[in-house]
């Protein structure tokens, strides 16, 4: 039966649902208990990031306008590679079919388009140089 073949997903499912519930479970047990026989931490702890240093400022430092572009730049390329590179393997064996070989190409060409005009933009506004 087709049932059959959901019991791995099911399983993983239930195990993943369990390990959440004891992590909660756990966490909060372990908190009591730590109430319990008084073991506290140390206050400079519980400052953010939890390091142990006192913060030298009390606010976060502004990040420049080139630290954004180079996070969107990162994510455009990540993005292409994510889909070019299954369009890629599938690419040779949909080309031996007539009814599929024009079809794979015009269908990548819009997302190749985009990819390419926002190559152009970055480079024309700069995003590329380094040094500034």
């Amino acid at each position: 039966m087709q049932l059959e073949q959901y019991l791995p997903v099911l399983m993983l499912l239930l195990l993943a649902v369990a390990f959440t519930a004891f992590m909660l479970i756990g966490s909060v047990v372990a908190g009591r208990l730590a109430n319990r026989f008084r073991l506290h931490r140390a206050p400079s702890k519980d400052i953010p990031y939890e390091c142990g240093m006192i913060p030298s400022t009390g606010h976060s430092t502004r990040l420049t306008v080139k630290f954004y572009l180079v996070a969107l730049l990162f994510i455009l390329f990540d993005i292409e590679v994510v889909f070019l590179y299954p369009w890629a393997v599938v690419y040779r064996e949909m080309l031996q079919d007539p009814a599929t070989r024009n079809l794979i190409l015009f269908a990548m060409l819009p997302f190749l388009g985009l990819l390419f005009f926002g190559f152009f933009y970055e480079l024309k506004k700069g995003g590329f140089n380094w040094r500034e």
